[in-house]
């Protein structure tokens, strides 16, 4: 599989692909198998990141599936996080029913293990669930024993993102208006030279991680609002609509008028494939 740039990049093209957030990573390794993964101690913002994301296997154009639930790796279990997912299961149970042929849940071990197994008892399920203790047994059950190495592979890559670039994306979505390198710094808890240097060490750079966040606002912006694009290039922070434009066509390689008419026709084919 694949790893998807970016949210909107795995909902328009998921499958092959995967997606990591914060502790956790969706993927869809073929057109018949999704599923996610989490790890550490996921918290109740973490899962909600990820449930819009989950989403994408519930879409009009996804064929009837399996799905693999892999938290082998978890280390505690967040009750609000659970109810998270209970509630998502609950608001989509119908569309579950018909679309997922099963469900392979690959679980901890110890008690944390017995709680998650209980997951389905107390939420219910509108699809089989078989639990395991192991990942190629659950493979195995689901007839797709490529996927160990696979979805091996892509936990490792997306768990071996920095936590400071997590933390500096996080700060960055929720103030884009007034970031800057010294800002991000002292609310990270660094002194400016520090931050960029732990930022190097996980070959990354502020300026790119600026440029990313702006990128994702735009992209919110083309795909669900109709603001005029000269407009949307000053509310992300560049200097000028020519900048956005440059910014935009060299990391999406297409303008962003072409992006905002890819993302509304996918909206109108299917409303939850949204972005």
């Amino acid at each position: 599989m694949r790893a998807a740039a970016d949210a909107d990049d795995y909902l328009a093209d998921p499958v092959g692909a995967w997606l990591g957030v914060p502790r956790g990573l969706v993927f869809c390794a073929r057109p018949t198998l999704w599923g996610f993964a989490l790890w550490g101690k996921p918290s109740e913002a973490d899962v909600r990141r990820l449930v819009p994301l989950l989403a994408r296997e519930l879409a009009g154009d996804v064929a009837d599936h399996a799905s693999l639930i892999d938290v082998r790796r978890l280390e505690a279990g967040d009750p609000r996080a659970f109810g998270v997912l209970a509630s998502y299961l609950k608001t989509h149970w119908q569309t579950f029913r018909t679309r997922v042929t099963r469900v392979a849940l690959v679980r901890p071990p110890g008690l944390l293990g017995a709680t998650v197994a209980g997951f389905y008892q107390v939420a219910g399920a509108p699809y089989p669930v078989r639990v395991f203790d192991h990942l190629p047994a659950a493979a195995a059950w689901l007839r797709a024993g490529s996927i160990v190495d696979t979805l091996d592979h892509a936990i490792s890559g997306a768990s071996s993102i920095s936590p400071i670039v997590v933390e500096l994306r996080r700060w960055l979505d929720a103030h884009l208006e007034e970031a800057s390198l010294a800002k991000a710094a002292k609310c990270l808890s660094r002194a400016s030279r520090s931050l960029q240097r732990d930022l190097g060490s996980a070959s990354s750079s502020f300026q790119r991680e600026l440029d990313a966040a702006r990128l994702r606002l735009a992209k919110r912006l083309l795909a669900d609002t109709d603001s005029p694009i000269t407009e949307i290039a000053y509310d992300v922070g560049c200097a000028s609509p020519q900048h956005f434009s440059t910014l935009f066509r060299r990391v999406e390689k297409v303008t962003p008028s072409v992006y905002r008419t890819r993302a509304r026709a996918r909206s109108a084919r299917d409303p939850r494939a949204s972005g």
